[in-house]
This record gives structure tokens, C-alpha cells and sequence, in this order.
């Protein structure tokens, strides 16, 4: 017996990694909205709690020069619920629509955790990139920053809402800023009792927090155009984070867009806008 017990567990371990394995190779098909018929393609990929909505102007913009696809990233918006979330997962599912949308290549454009995960697809699927687009976060490992925001969504307790309102008061000591309020609130969904919930996966999302902070994973570098952009009021792009983005993106060019924190496509489209493009179409 005791010669078989080692047998068994290493038998459970394995049974456990398969099981893992089948959990991550399962195909998510993502919810998008497609914008406009250019020749080339522009794929736009949110952040952290956030949808494709927060995109619709901005994507109605550039789709007079470009076909856009903006994207519901798993566990988010109207895209499927999983069993997990991190960024290998996510890049995946964003080879797997550009596969399911017969897309050999597009420009990618990708905001905070959006942001990561077009950097690490940038690596994972060079061919498939013609240009990056990163908007305020840079391919280091962060610290933890939506504590609060989740500690708010969790307090929302649903057997208590009937409105709107009702969220937004529960909510309001732990995210005392509007903007940041209204933006999470955007993730407010009829359920099918009648009541309200939340559309993001919340628990897997609070479980799998660390997994979209951690640094991207480089093999080599990349030799295509690069454009970074951060807020002039942000933290999220350090100056000490220029040295790797110009090392590991070898033709990056780094922006400042005026006035405008994180959100820095909400808070300043115009520019915003003005740099994307000038990039896009020289």
C-alpha cells in the first residue's frame, strides 16, 4: 500500500493539470461590435471593468478610416463567464476572434489591462500585428489598485436594489468619485428575476486580480511600430518605464496626452484621437 500511495496522488495531480488545462483550452467567443468598412482593421480591447461602450465614440470616429472591432473581453460586458482570467487567456481569445472574423492582420489598440494583453499578443502573435497601440500602462508588474472598486461591487447587495440609485448609494463611501462610480455602474445589468446584478464575473475577476498585474512575458522584442500613449495626470507610465518599453519595443514612441488621468481616451478623445490616427495612417 504504501508503495501505491505516491501512485494515486501523483494520479489526482495529473487528473487536476488536466482538468486545469481543459478549463483554459475551452474557445470563448467574445462579444464585439464591428464599426465601419475600411481596408485595414482596428481592434479596440478595453480595460479592467470595463465593455465596449466605454469605446462606441471613439470607435465611430476611427471607422471612417478603418474597419473597428471593439471587444468584450471575457468575464466582461456581454462576453461569456469563465472559470478563469489572465492574460494568456485573453490573447488567446483575441487570436481566436480574429480567426473566427477571418482577420490575418490588424492594428491593436488596448487600454490598462487591454493594454497588456496587446502587448502580450504582440509577442505571442507578431503576424498578426501591423501596429500597437498601448494607452496608459506599461509591460511591468503593478501593484494592487482596484481594491476599494471591488470592495464597492461586492458591497452591492441586490436583494436591496430596485433602481439605480440604490447601487450607487451603497456604493458611494468606498468610491466617493462620480466619474469612477458611473463608470462601474455602467457594469449595472437587468437580472433575470426582475432585480439587478453585475455583468463582469466579480468573483473571478477578485480571484484572478493579481494574474492581469503581473509583467508581460517578453521572448525577444518587438520590431513593429509601437505607439504609447499615458495621461498627463496619471501614474500608470513612470519616466523609469521608458528604459524597458524603448528596450523591448524597439521603435516605440511614447506621448503624453494634456490634462487627462488614466482615462485618458474619456478624458481627452480629442487628442486622444488626433494622436491614434496620425500614427495609424503615415
Amino acid at each position: 500500500m504504501t508503495t501505491q500511495f505516491p501512485i494515486s496522488i501523483n494520479k489526482n495531480i495529473a487528473i487536476q493539470q488536466f482538468n486545469n488545462k481543459a478549463i483554459q483550452s475551452k474557445k470563448v467567443h467574445l462579444n464585439y461590435k464591428k464599426y465601419g468598412e475600411g481596408l485595414e482593421t482596428l481592434i479596440i480591447i478595453h480595460g479592467f471593468l470595463g465593455s465596449l461602450d466605454n469605446w462606441h465614440t471613439l470607435a465611430t470616429e476611427f471607422s471612417k478610416d478603418f474597419t473597428v472591432y471593439t471587444l468584450d473581453m471575457r468575464n466582461h460586458g456581454k462576453s461569456p463567464h469563465t472559470e478563469s482570467h489572465n492574460i494568456k487567456l485573453m490573447v488567446n481569445d483575441l487570436a481566436e476572434f480574429m480567426e473566427q472574423q477571418n482577420i490575418a492582420s490588424a492594428n491593436i489598440l488596448g487600454h490598462s489591462m487591454g493594454g497588456k494583453v496587446a502587448m502580450q499578443f504582440a509577442f505571442d502573435y507578431t503576424d498578426k500585428v501591423e501596429r500597437l497601440i498601448v494607452a496608459d500602462i506599461a509591460p511591468r508588474q503593478y501593484k494592487r489598485g482596484h481594491d476599494s472598486v471591488i470592495e464597492a461591487l461586492h458591497a452591492v447587495d441586490f436583494t436591496k436594489v430596485t433602481k439605480r440609485k440604490d447601487a450607487e448609494d451603497i456604493m458611494m463611501h468606498l468610491v466617493p468619485d462620480f466619474g469612477t462610480r458611473q463608470f462601474l455602474l455602467k457594469n449595472l445589468t437587468s437580472a433575470a428575476n426582475g432585480g439587478y446584478n453585475w455583468r463582469v464575473n466579480l468573483n473571478v475577476l477578485d480571484r484572478d486580480y493579481e494574474e492581469i498585474i503581473k509583467p508581460i512575458e517578453y521572448d525577444g522584442v518587438f520590431l513593429k511600430p509601437a505607439l504609447f500613449l499615458r495621461g498627463e495626470l496619471s501614474t500608470y507610465i513612470k519616466p523609469s518605464d521608458e528604459l524597458e518599453i524603448q528596450e523591448h519595443f524597439i521603435y516605440a514612441q511614447i506621448e503624453t496626452i494634456s490634462g487627462a488621468g488614466h482615462w485618458l481616451h474619456a478624458e481627452n478623445p480629442k487628442e486622444f484621437y488626433e494622436k491614434v490616427i496620425r500614427f495609424l495612417i503615415k
